[in-house]
């Protein structure tokens, strides 16, 4: 699943305010008990590992001029839950990136 979120910041603003915020991300699972693991394997992308309820999702966010795209790998027994996810995503990952 690929949801693609606006901005109009420059790339390395974008990638300070992920690092900055990057540990709120586990506040986003319902529950907010997520354990997130994040690695940045280059500057233009962070690896992401989530665990929450004896359930795993592996993901990224690519960061690209003019938007973040967040890429994650539900398992086809959550397929389901796919609206409910990306709807998430768009409403907390403009959070991540947006002025604190």
């Amino acid at each position: 699943m690929r949801v693609p979120i606006s901005h109009t910041l420059d790339k390395e603003e974008v990638r300070r305010r992920l690092r900055e915020h990057s540990h709120e991300i586990g506040q986003f699972v319902p529950g907010g008990l997520a354990d997130v693991a994040t690695h940045w394997p280059n500057e233009d992308r962070m690896d992401l590992s989530v665990r929450a309820m004896g359930q795993g999702v592996d993901g990224c966010v690519l960061i690209e001029e003019g938007q973040v795209v967040f890429e994650v790998n539900l398992p086809p027994a959550l397929s389901f839950v796919e609206p409910m996810v990306a709807g998430a995503i768009r409403q907390h990952g403009q959070k991540l990136i947006a002025p604190k």
